[in-house]
C-alpha cells in the first residue's frame, strides 16, 4: 500500500520518520514556531527550555521527538526494554491528562506505519503518581513502559526502591512540564535532587527538556533545568533556550460588589459576588471560577449551585479522589457542567475542553499564577483569554488593580 501523502503541515518535520510526518499532517494545520525551534534544539542533543504561549503545542514538542526516536529504534530492532522517557508534571491531575493525550499520537502514528507496510513496535506509556494503585505500580515493575509519566514525589520514590530504580538506568530523556510551577518552592529543590540522582544512576546523563508558558527570568529557569554545575565559562547555563514569547491578547476586568468594600467581606457582599458570577456563567458555555483554598472552593460551589442548579456546577481540588476529579473534568469537557470552582488543581495545562471565561475570586497573589489561570480560557493560539477578577476587600482591590 502506498505511503500516506504528507501535507504542508509537515513542513519543518523533515527529521522525523515518514509515519510521524503523515500523522502530524493529518492532525494539524502546521507546526508552530515553538515546535520547529524546539525540535531542532532537542535533535542536537542539548538541554532545551521551551517557553511559549498556552496552546502552542509545547508538550507535543517534547513528546513527538521522543516517540519518533522510539519508533525508529523499534523498526531497527533496538527498542529499549526499560524506561526511555520520563515526563514529570507538578500535578497528579495533569499527569493523568497527559496519559490520555498520548494515546492519540501513539495510535495514529502506528496506524500510519501499518499503512506504509511496516511493522511498528508497541510503544507503551504508563502513569505513576500518588493516585496509582498498588497493582498498577507492580505492573510497571513487571513490564516497564517506554514512557513514564510521573510527579516529582513519585520519581523520588522510584529512585529510592531498588526494583523500580533499576528500570530508570537507561533513561535518555527527561521532560519537565510547567517548569515555573516547580522551581519556585521546596518541590523544585526536591526535584533537583532527584534529577541529580537520576544522572548518577544512568550510564549517560539524560537530556533534559523543560516546558513553560510563563517563566521569568528565563535564564534562571534554564539554570534550574540543567543544574547549577552545568554552566559555560561566562556562567551562563548550558541550555538552548527557545523563547517565542508568552504575551497573549487579554480581555480583563475587575468586578466589585455594589456595596462599600470593607476590610473583611460581609455576608451581603458575598451574596452579591455569587449573583454576579452566576449571571456571567449564564452568558457562557463553560466557566472556571478560581479560588485560593479548598474550603472556599466548596463554599463557592455550594452557593453557585443554589443559583444555577447543582447539575451545572462542581468543585475541583486536590482533596477529592482521583475518580471524582477525572469525572468532573470530563463533565465540563463534554458540556454537562457549565462551571467548575477550582483551586490550583486546574491552574496548569489540564485539557478540559473549550473554556469561555475565567473568574478569579480574590487576589491570586502572583502574576505568573494569574496568567496561568486566565490562560485556561481561549486555550489556543490566536484566541483571546477572558478573565474577571473579583476583589472581596479593599486590600485585594489594590492588588487586583496592580495585576
Amino acid at each position: 500500500m502506498p505511503a500516506p501523502s504528507p501535507s504542508a503541515a509537515t513542513a519543518g518535520l523533515g527529521r522525523f520518520h515518514p509515519a510521524v510526518q503523515a500523522w502530524f499532517g493529518r492532525t494539524f494545520e502546521g507546526a508552530t514556531a515553538a515546535q520547529q525551534q524546539g525540535w531542532q534544539a532537542i535533535d542536537e542533543g542539548s538541554d532545551t527550555l521551551v517557553a511559549a504561549p498556552t496552546g502552542s503545542g509545547k508538550t507535543l514538542t517534547a513528546f513527538l521527538w521522543s516517540i519518533d526516536s522510539l519508533l525508529k529504534r523499534g523498526l531497527a530492532g533496538d527498542l529499549p526494554s526499560g524506561i526511555d522517557v520520563v515526563y514529570i508534571s507538578p500535578l497528579k491531575a495533569l499527569s493523568s491528562d497527559i496519559e490520555r493525550n498520548l494515546e492519540a499520537p501513539l495510535a495514529g502514528i502506528r496506524a500510519c506505519a501499518l499503512e506504509m507496510g511496516l511493522e511498528p513496535p508497541e510503544i507503551r506509556a504508563a502513569l505513576r503518581t500518588g493516585d496509582t494503585t498498588q497493582a498498577a505500580r507492580a505492573a510497571i515493575v513487571r513490564n516497564a513502559p517506554h514512557i513514564l509519566i510521573t510527579t516529582p514525589e513519585s520519581l523520588y520514590l522510584m529512585l529510592t526502591a531498588e526494583r523500580s530504580r533499576a528500570l530508570l538506568r537507561n533513561v535518555r530523556t527527561v521532560i519537565v512540564d510547567e517548569l515555573h510551577a516547580l522551581m519556585r518552592d521546596k518541590r523544585g529543590s526536591h526535584l533537583a535532587l532527584s534529577l541529580a540522582r537520576l544522572d548518577a544512576l544512568c550510564d549517560a546523563r539524560p537530556v533534559r527538556v523543560g516546558l513553560s508558558a510563563t517563566v521569568h527570568p528565563i535564564e534562571e529557569a534554564a539554570r534550574f533545568l540543567t543544574g547549577s554545575e552545568r554552566t559555560g565559562i561566562d556562567g551562563a547555563p548550558l541550555c538552548t533556550i527557545v523563547d517565542v514569547g508568552h504575551r497573549r491578547d487579554l480581555d480583563l476586568a475587575i468586578e466589585v460588589p455594589p456595596t462599600d468594600m470593607q476590610a473583611v467581606p460581609a455576608a451581603e457582599q458575598w451574596g452579591e459576588i455569587y449573583d454576579r458570577i452566576a449571571a456571567l456563567i449564564a452568558e457562557q458555555r463553560t466557566t472556571i471560577v478560581f479560588v485560593n483554598t479548598r474550603r472556599v472552593a466548596e463554599r463557592v460551589a455550594h452557593n453557585l449551585a443554589e443559583r444555577i442548579g447543582e447539575e451545572h456546577v462542581a468543585a475541583h481540588h486536590g482533596s477529592l479522589s482521583r475518580d471524582r476529579r477525572l469525572r468532573t473534568e470530563q463533565r465540563l469537557k463534554s458540556g454537562e457542567l457549565k462551571a467548575i470552582v477550582a483551586t490550583a488543581s486546574l491552574e496548569l495545562g489540564i485539557d478540559v475542553g473549550t473554556i469561555d471565561l475565567v473568574c478569579q475570586i480574590g487576589s491570586p497573589r502572583a502574576i505568573t499564577t494569574f496568567l496561568q489561570r486566565i490562560g485556561r480560557s481561549g486555550h489556543a493560539l490566536g484566541r483571546t483569554s477572558r478573565g474577571r477578577l473579583f476583589a472581596t476587600t479593599r486590600d485585594e482591590l489594590v492588588e487586583c488593580a496592580a495585576l
